[in-house]
C-alpha cells in the first residue's frame, strides 16, 4: 500500500484509519472495547471578557488504549501526526496528556514508525522507536504496568473490576477515573487510611459511588458505612448518585422516609431507613449504610447508635467532608471511626485542614490524588469568577463612639475603637448593614435581578437583619413573591424547607438567600451566580469551602461564571499560598462608579498585589473575638465562645459609606 499512496498527501485522520489503527490491531488490541479514539478529556476553559464568555480549547488524545472493557483502566496514548512530521513530533503532547490520565505509555506516529515512551522501568529504554509491526500486545503492557503500579496477581481482581454503567450513557472525566482507580489500587495494596482531595463541584460524590460499587462487586468490601454531617448530604446522595444501591442500602436514621420532590413535579422518592422509630433498633440486614454522623454518635440521639454493630462489622467506612470532624483526635466523627478501626476508611474533602490541633493528613496520611480548584477551573469543569471589592469607610478607619454614648436599647457603649472584626459581631451598625444590601441589590440590578445569590453573615442574627434590608431594598419584587428573599439558617424551618427550591435550576425563587453557617458546605448550587461576604472568614479551610458554592457550571441556565461580591476583605486570601485558584478579574469601583465589574478590564503590574488580610493571624485563624468557630456545622446566634450571651451593641445613628479604593485586575499568570 505504502508504494502505491503518496502518505505526504494525507490528512492525520487518512493515516490513522490507513496505518496506525492497522498496527494497533495487529499487536492484539481489541478496536472496538480497549481502543478510544479522538477521547475528550477537558471541556475548555471558561473565558470571561467583561459580559462576554466564550470557551478555550478542549483536550482530547487521538487514541486511549486500555485494559479491559469497562474498567476504565488507561494504558497507553497514541498521539497522530500526518507524515508530513517527524515519527515523535506528537510526543510531548502525548506526555501532557499521560500525565493527566496517569498512564505510563506514550506512543507518538506520522504512520512510518512508532516513538514509545515508557516510564514503568521495565523496559530497555525509556524512548525506542517501533516499525508498525511491533506494536507491543494489551498482555505485555499490562504486565509492565501491573509491576509499574505495585500490583500483585491477587489484587488484579480488584484493580480490574468494571465501573458502574447504565443506559444513561454517563462517564466518568478523566480527573474521577483517576480518583477513583487510585484508591483501587490504595485498597488492593492494602493500605487502610486513605485520602482523596478534590475540588468542590468536581463530583466527589459520584466519585465515592463508583469506589464503593467496584469494591462491592469485587466482594473486596461487604459491608460499608457512609458518614456524612448534613442530613440533606445524605438524603441528596441516597436519591442521586447512590440509586443504584437501592434494596442493598439504608439510612441509618428514624427521620422520615420520604424526600418530597412534588413541588419540582419529580415523583416522591422512598429512603429505606436502618433504625426502628420506636426500639431505636437497628436492622443489619443491608450491606450499605448512609449516616449522618451526629444521628449515630449521640450527637442528636440517645445513645451511640454505632456500638449496636461490632467493631469488625464494616468492611469500608466512607467520611465525606472529612476536614470538619475526623481530622480532630477528639471529635465525634473520631469515635466512630476509632470503633471501627479494622475497616478501611476513606477521607473525601475539597479541603484538607492542617493546623496545630487539627490534621487531615495525620490521620488520613497524604492525598492518594488530589484535583485542585485550579485545575478544575484550567479545564473548563469549574466556573472562574469576578471579584467586586467594596470597601466600607467604618471598616477602613474603624469607629470610636464619643463619651457616654449609649445604643438603641439604652446600653452604654464601650469606650474602644470598632473595627471590620466588631461589626455585627459585638458591634451593629445599622446603616452599614443597609448600605451593605444596598449595594447587593445595586448589583443585580445592572446585571439580573434573578440571578440567585448568597449572602454569607456572620451570625443568624445578622442573617436576619440583613434579610430585612434586602427586602426593603428590593420592596417591589419581594411585594411580588414573598420568597425573594429569604433566610436559611439552621434555626429556621420555613428557610431550610426553602432550600431545595433554592438549589434546584427550574425554581425561580428563591432568589437571594442570607445565610450564617449552614451553607458553607455540600449544598450544590448549580445556579448561582453571586456570593457576597459580609463575614469574617477564619480560615483558609471555610473560605475555599464557601467560595466553592459558586463553582459548579450548569449551561443549560447560563451559568458560567459567578461574581464575588466582598465586603469583608475576605478575597485578600487569594494572595495566600495556600489559595489554589486565582479570579479572572477584581475590581473595586471609586465613588459612583458602577457596582458591576467594566466589560473592558486592563490587567495592571505587580505593584497591584492583594495585601495579608489584617483579620489573620500568620496561621489564617482569626484572633480572638474574630469569627465564631464553625467546623462543627452549626450557626452562630450572637453567642460567645464560653456559651453565655456576648453583648452586641446596636446603633443606627452612625453613617456608613462607600470610599474610594484602587481598582486590581488579574491577569493569565494570576
Amino acid at each position: 500500500m505504502g508504494d502505491l499512496v503518496d502518505k505526504k498527501a494525507l490528512s492525520e485522520r487518512d493515516i490513522c484509519t490507513k496505518y496506525i489503527t492497522p498496527a494497533i490491531a495487529k499487536g492484539g488490541w481489541d478496536v472496538q472495547t480497549q481502543v478510544r479514539e479522538n477521547v475528550h478529556l477537558t471541556k475548555g476553559r471558561v473565558i470571561v471578557r467583561g459580559r462576554l464568555v466564550s470557551r478555550g480549547t478542549a483536550k482530547f488524545a487521538d487514541y486511549v488504549l486500555y485494559a479491559k472493557p469497562n474498567a476504565n483502566i488507561p494504558l497507553a496514548i497514541v498521539e497522530a501526526k500526518d507524515n508530513n512530521h517527524g515519527v515523535g513530533d506528537g510526543m510531548q503532547q502525548g506526555l501532557g496528556y499521560a500525565d493527566m490520565l496517569d498512564v505510563p505509555f506514550v506512543f507518538s506516529s506520522n504512520g512510518d514508525a512508532f516513538l514509545l515512551h515508557d516510564r514503568t522501568g521495565q523496559g530497555p529504554t525509556v524512548e525506542r522507536h517501533l516499525s508498525l509491526d511491533e506494536f507491543p500486545s494489551p498482555d505485555e503492557l499490562w504486565r509492565r504496568y501491573c509491576a509499574w503500579k505495585m500490583l500483585t496477581p491477587a489484587s488484579e481482581a480488584i484493580v480490574t473490576q468494571d465501573y458502574y454503567s447504565d443506559a444513561s450513557g454517563k462517564e466518568a472525566r478523566y480527573y474521577q477515573v483517576n480518583a477513583i482507580n487510585r484508591v483501587m489500587e490504595a485498597v488492593a495494596r492494602g493500605q487502610s487510611r486513605i485520602l482523596l482531595v478534590m475540588a468542590t463541584g468536581t463530583g466527589k460524590t459520584y466519585t465515592a459511588f463508583q469506589i464503593i460499587w467496584r469494591l462491592w462487586k469485587a466482594k473486596a468490601k461487604k459491608r460499608i458505612l457512609f458518614l456524612a454531617d448534613r442530613n440533606i448530604l445524605v438524603d441528596q446522595t441516597m436519591t442521586n448518585d447512590f440509586r443504584p444501591f437501592k434494596g442493598a442500602m439504608a439510612k441509618l436514621s428514624t427521620r422520615s422516609k420520604s424526600i418530597e420532590n412534588a413541588t419540582h413535579g419529580r415523583p416522591e422518592t422512598e429512603i429505606d431507613l436502618a433504625l426502628d422509630v420506636r426500639t431505636k433498633q437497628v436492622n443489619k440486614s443491608y450491606e450499605i449504610y448512609l449516616a449522618l454522623y451526629q444521628a449515630i454518635s449521640g450527637a442528636e440521639e440517645s445513645e451511640d447508635v454505632f456500638r449496636q454493630f461490632s467493631p469488625d462489622f464494616f468492611d469500608l467506612i466512607i467520611v465525606d467532608e472529612c476536614h470538619r470532624g475526623s481530622a480532630s483526635d477528639n471529635s465525634a466523627w473520631r469515635s466512630v471511626l476509632d470503633y471501627f478501626s479494622t475497616a478501611t476508611q476513606i477521607g473525601l474533602t475539597a479541603t484538607p485542614k492542617e493546623t496545630a490541633d487539627v490534621s487531615t493528613t495525620n490521620y488520613f496520611g497524604e492525598p492518594v490524588y488530589t484535583y485542585s480548584l485550579k485545575q478544575g477551573i484550567e479545564d473548563g469543569f469549574l466556573a472562574p469568577y469576578k471579584v467586586v471589592r467594596i470597601d466600607l469607610d467604618k471598616d477602613v478607619a474603624g469607629w470610636r463612639p464619643e463619651r457616654g454614648k449609649k445604643d438603641k436599647h439604652g446600653e452604654e457603649i464601650e469606650d474602644r475603637i470598632y473595627n471590620q472584626r466588631d461589626f455585627d459581631r459585638t458591634m451593629v451598625l445599622e446603616q452599614r448593614t443597609d448600605l451593605v444590601a444596598k449595594k447587593v441589590s445595586q448589583f443585580l440590578a445592572e446585571t439580573n435581578r434573578y440571578d440567585k445569590t448568597i449572602v454569607f453573615c456572620e451570625d443568624i442574627d445578622h442573617a436576619e437583619r440583613m434579610r430585612e434590608a434586602l427586602v426593603n431594598a428590593n420592596a417591589d419584587l419581594a411585594a411580588q413573591n414573598r420568597k425573594y428573599v429569604m433566610r436559611i439558617t439552621g434555626d429556621n424551618t420555613e428557610g431550610k424547607a426553602e432550600l431545595d427550591n433554592f438549589i434546584h435550576p427550574e425554581e425561580r425563587y428563591p432568589v437571594i438567600v442570607t445565610t450564617s453557617k449552614l451553607m458553607t458546605t455540600g449544598v450544590d448550587c448549580k445556579t448561582c451566580k453571586v456570593i457576597v461576604l459580609d463575614q469574617t472568614i477564619r480560615s483558609m479551610t471555610e473560605f475555599k469551602q464557601i467560595i466553592g458554592r459558586g463553582t459548579r457550571i450548569e449551561e443549560d441556565f447560563g451559568k458560567l461564571y459567578f461574581t464575588i461580591l466582598d465586603f469583608r476583605k475576605a478575597t485578600e486570601l487569594f494572595a495566600d499560598p495556600d489559595f489554589d485558584g486565582d479570579p479572572v478579574q477584581i475590581y473595586n469601583p471609586k465613588g459612583d462608579d458602577s457596582i458591576a465589574p467594566p466589560d473592558v478590564v486592563e490587567t495592571v503590574g505587580g505593584d497591584d498585589q492583594a495585601l495579608p488580610n489584617p483579620n489573620l493571624d500568620p496561621t489564617g485563624i482569626a484572633p480572638p473575638g474574630g469569627a465564631q468557630g464553625a467546623e462543627s456545622g452549626g450557626e452562630g446566634d450572637g453567642s460567645g465562645e464560653g456559651g453565655g450571651k456576648r453583648v452586641k451593641y446596636v446603633v443606627g445613628d452612625v453613617p456608613v459609606y462607600v470610599v474610594a479604593e484602587r481598582v486590581q485586575y488579574y491577569g493569565k499568570d494570576g
